[in-house]
């Protein structure tokens, strides 16, 4: 009767400190130590060997991953299918148990491991010695990442290996003919150039205009007066905030298309034929810049954006490496909704604590545009040159496409982890331009 007694106390202990872990565990608990290397560094490198520094011999204990928490608690529900997928990847290699310490029967467990909260992991060597333990939920990436930390290095499957670091065709366009915010080609009736003390900007249209004004850190009182933008019946330019324009919507993607004129009665008539609406420049300036991306706020075209879910509010991402970013500038778990970049097959990425909670499919990788710097560095090509996609497969069709990119594949782990790892220092001035001056 007293032992009775004594197990429905503990039993009741229990309950009130795995309650208290709940609010705990589903909070951010930040990037684990040792998570994934950032998507930002490094260029050409030869690819790590996989090799365990301390593969356990035939026979021997294996080292072990011990998780504690509940089939109740949401957290510890998003981690069970990511400890199964290392249950069955890493079999022979490293151990994983899972202990539901809202069980009865369990309840010594937790006790006998000092658990605080759920869940909880800990990582132990072969003979049982603990050499580590995190407090709510841990991503699959990070895991592994601890295991290196420690001087585990388990071989599990392979990434598809995709790169290029020469452009597969030279770049032959006149430089006056390229934009210098997208790369894109400039058409003479929609091109805007911007007067710099140290020469012309060019750039290929209003909204690329937009996106690098968005971008700016120099003082921009006046700046819109030293903007251009070509009358798209003559080609000839005409000052930005003078020209009247032609604002309307794709009817297959909703997104808008922009046309300037020099002249209001040639802008009614191009009406007539497109249909759209005229806005005079004020108009046209506060539509652009209404939407901004949640982690660098540059402006952005929703349908071009990654749709991003950050604690009830929804905003957006520039490219998908952005969309990433938001988990890291407003410290919360987020909910991404990315197009692939060459099917439109929609990629969804949901964070807790600043690892990759799920990923949909989970065949999905992303593509890290980079370019060599004029110091031989290799560094970011820029949001416009970032990429998610399905499957490897999609995206090396996509560069079939895209000649002139550059880049490699990583993991979405990896480019959240770039993301993460950024100081508030680094993620104020991220895709910023600095003063405005032609390539």
């Amino acid at each position: 009767m007293i032992k009775s007694a004594m197990n429905a106390g503990l039993a009741m202990a229990l309950l009130g400190v795995a309650g208290f872990g709940l609010l705990v565990a589903c909070g951010d608990n930040g990037p684990a130590p040792g998570a994934a290397s950032a998507a930002e560094s490094g260029g050409p490198a030869p690819p790590a060997d996989g090799a365990g520094q301390k593969a356990g011999k035939a026979g021997a204990r294996l080292p072990k991953l011990l998780d504690l928490g509940s089939k109740r608690c949401i957290p510890c529900k998003r981690m069970a299918p990511l400890l199964e997928e290392l249950r069955k990847e890493y079999a022979g290699k490293f151990e994983v148990e899972f202990i539901d310490v809202w069980v009865r029967e369990n309840a010594q467990a937790a006790k006998t491991h000092k658990i605080r909260v759920i869940p909880t992991q800990i990582f132990f060597d072969r003979d049982g010695k603990e050499l580590w333990r995190h407090e709510g939920f841990l991503g699959k990436e990070a895991i592994l990442a601890k295991w290196k930390g420690l001087g585990y290095e388990f071989a599990g499957a392979a990434r598809p290996k995709v790169e290029r670091w020469e452009a597969a065709k030279k770049d032959e366009r006149a430089k006056d003919r390229v934009c210098q915010m997208c790369d894109g080609n400039i058409a003479a009736k929609t091109r805007v150039a911007v007067k710099t003390a140290k020469g012309e900007v060019r750039l290929c249209g209003p909204h690329c205009y937009f996106v690098m004004y968005s971008a700016l850190t120099e003082d921009t009182a006046g700046f819109d007066e030293k903007v251009s933008v070509a009358d798209h019946g003559s080609g000839k330019l005409t000052a930005a905030t003078e020209a009247v324009y032609l604002y309307g919507l794709d009817g297959k993607t909703g997104r808008p298309w922009v046309r300037a004129f020099a002249d209001r009665a040639a802008a009614d008539a191009a009406r007539g034929q497109l249909g759209g609406s005229l806005l005079g420049y004020d108009v046209l300036k506060s539509k652009e810049l209404s939407h901004r991306c949640g982690f660098c706020d540059r402006a952005v075209y929703p349908e071009d954006a990654s749709l991003v879910k950050a604690g009830g509010v929804y905003t957006w991402g520039c490219c998908p490496h952005c969309a990433l970013g938001v988990a890291a500038r407003t410290g919360k778990d987020i909910e991404v909704h990315q197009p692939d970049a060459l099917t439109g097959e929609m990629i969804v990425v949901k964070t807790q604590g600043g690892t990759v909670a799920s990923l949909e499919p989970k065949t999905a990788v992303a593509w890290f545009g980079m370019r060599k710097k004029p110091d031989g560095a290799w560094g970011s090509a820029g949001c416009f040159h970032q990429a998610n996609f399905v499957n490897a497969e999609n995206l090396k069709k996509w560069l079939e496409q895209h000649p002139l990119e550059t880049g490699k594949l990583i993991g979405v782990e990896q480019a959240l982890a770039g993301k993460m790892k950024m100081t508030a220092q680094q993620i104020e001035k991220a895709c910023k331009i600095g003063e405005c001056a032609p390539k």
